[in-house]
């Protein structure tokens, strides 16, 4: 991969996301939309596109979201999407319509026009979302702030949003296959646009919005295997080691040790899961020496050995 790759798409060439858009909502008030949990690396996700909503999730009650805002859940946590009228819900119809599900009630006002669909991500690498991301994700897609290029991340966004909306209704050929690549383009627009906010969440979109810590980041993702220490991912970074430090830990609440051994392990789960390469040769190239600390760190990382965890893709695979 070229040196000049940026860290969000190293992340995202590891932890590859397939997405899906769902369902089409039109809903006058009163009205509610009601999740569970979701199962494990599923990923809710909803586009406000006219009128306006309460989220109920899991970080607080009565979040205001207007048209253009899009709330995603990488913990697949259960929430609720209500009007503001605080009435039970009227019932709703459901008809299918060439690419989506189409639900809509007779409420009265001013209505809710919304998308939801959800990201997938296979294991190992949905602990990522648990780790490295925040509970619920809401950025607005806005087309102010455009650079020196033409539109901001935010108006990009926006557009493809735009895109999304007229596929959803259109029926056209290849419209569902369509639908579900947009999905997948989403994550990776809605993580951009989060860590160029003001004040980006916790987790590894607030160490992308220190654009100092970026060298060391891009540096881990690309080259897993060599033996980093904090000074040399500090001076990458013109930092000192303890300034490095802190910053890291504030932003993401772990060291950068450990976002470098979940990297190598995330790498190791995708070599062996693709290729016939002996559990010594992944262990190499993912930065260890010792064949018996690699299974020890992975199997305290996911949950099995190497070997089990090739068994679940190879069956004639021995251990």
């Amino acid at each position: 991969m070229s040196a000049d790759i940026d860290w969000l798409s190293r992340f995202l060439a590891i932890v590859t996301v397939t997405g899906r858009l769902e369902i089409r909502c039109s809903y006058g008030a009163p009205w509610n939309v009601t999740y569970g949990d979701s199962s494990r690396g599923e990923m809710p996700y909803h586009l406000i596109l006219r009128g306006t909503a309460r989220l109920d999730g899991p970080n607080g009650q009565g979040v205001p979201l207007t048209a253009g805002d899009i709330v995603l859940f990488p913990h697949g946590s259960a929430h609720v999407l209500r009007d503001g009228s605080g009435l039970p819900p009227g019932p709703t119809r459901e008809r299918g319509t060439p690419n989506v599900l189409f639900s809509e009630n007779e409420g009265q006002g001013e209505r809710l026009d919304m998308l939801c669909g959800r990201f997938a991500i296979a294991a190992p690498h949905d602990r990522w979302l648990r780790s490295y991301l925040p509970s619920t994700l809401v950025v607005r897609a806005g087309r102010e702030s455009a650079g020196d290029d033409g539109l901001s991340a935010a108006g990009h966004l926006a557009n493809l949003v735009d895109l999304m909306r007229s596929e959803s209704v259109d029926g056209r050929l290849g419209g569902y296959a369509m639908l579900n690549a947009l999905s997948a383009a989403l994550f990776a627009l809605v993580l951009r646009v989060a860590s160029e906010a003001e004040t980006p969440p916790p987790g590894l979109l607030a160490l992308a919005g220190h654009p100092r810590l970026a060298p060391a980041i891009s540096a881990m993702l690309d080259d897993p295997a060599r033996a980093w220490t904090l000074p040399e991912l500090a001076t990458m970074c013109s930092m000192s080691r303890a300034t490095f430090m802190r910053h890291f830990q504030d932003g993401l609440g772990r060291s950068a040790a450990e976002l470098l051994q979940d990297i190598r392990m995330s790498m190791a789960a995708n070599v062996l899961k693709n290729t016939a390469d002996s559990t010594e040769a992944v262990a190499e190239a993912v930065g260890y020496q010792s064949v018996s600390a690699f299974r020890r760190v992975f199997r305290e990382s996911i949950g099995m050995t190497p070997g089990d965890w090739r068994r679940q893709f190879r069956p004639s695979v021995a251990a």
